[in-house]
Parts: C-alpha cells; sequence; structure tokens
C-alpha cells in the first residue's frame, strides 16, 4: 500500500500545485472519457473540464490538503481512489473554504490520468 500512497501525494502534490498556479495546464490530466462532478453539476470530457476550471470566479487559489487517503479501485488494472480533505484559501481571504475532493486514477504508461474527480465544498 505504501506505493500507492506514494502515488496519491506525488498526483495531488503535483494536481494542487499546478491548480494554485496555473489552472490551464490542468487539461492534460483528463481525457476525452473523464467526468468530472463540480458541486452537484456533471461536466464530461477533458475540454469542457478545462474550460469549467479555469473560469471559476477568483483570481488566486491555494489548497491546503489535511487528509489523503488512496485505494486500489481494480483487481485487475493499477487503478487507484484517491480521497482528499482540505482547505482552500481564495483570493487571500481570511476564512479559508473546507472541501473534499475524489479522484479515480487510471494508469496511463507510466503515468496516471483522472477518469472521475468529484469536488464539493463543506459548508457547516
Amino acid at each position: 500500500m505504501a506505493d500507492i500512497n506514494n502515488i496519491a501525494k506525488q498526483f495531488t502534490d503535483f494536481y494542487y500545485s499546478t491548480f494554485d498556479s496555473d489552472r490551464s495546464s490542468l487539461g492534460a490530466l483528463y481525457r476525452p472519457e473523464s467526468m468530472l462532478t463540480w458541486e452537484g453539476t456533471p461536466i464530461a470530457g477533458s475540454n469542457a473540464i478545462a474550460e469549467k476550471l479555469t473560469s471559476l470566479p477568483f483570481s488566486k487559489v491555494q489548497h491546503k490538503v489535511t487528509t489523503l487517503d488512496a485505494q486500489p479501485s481494480s483487481p485487475t488494472v493499477a487503478s487507484l481512489i484517491v480521497s482528499v480533505t482540505g482547505l482552500l484559501v481564495v483570493d487571500d481571504s481570511t476564512n479559508p473554504l473546507q472541501f473534499s475532493q475524489i479522484f479515480q486514477l487510471i494508469p496511463d504508461g507510466s503515468s496516471y490520468y483522472v477518469y472521475n474527480d468529484i469536488f464539493r465544498l463543506n459548508y457547516g
């Protein structure tokens, strides 16, 4: 399991670093068959997902991961499910938002792509 946790950590470090610095580069992590559910709204395909992520209504964002869990998601393919919770600081706000995000990563050569991505802000 250490390998899965290492893959999940490397992926999330890269994903959130890229999201925080240049969201337009995230499109390469998705494929035409990828799916994103953003706050309950389903979005399909890498182009539509990239468009959604780049059109979010803030100019500056910082993700702070607080928990990261990973499990294999198939007995026959080296895919994995990654669950993340954390804080989201938007436009230097002093009140960070809590978020949760789930990824299903599918192997693609020597790396992985995002097949499923579910994002929610956690209010309460």
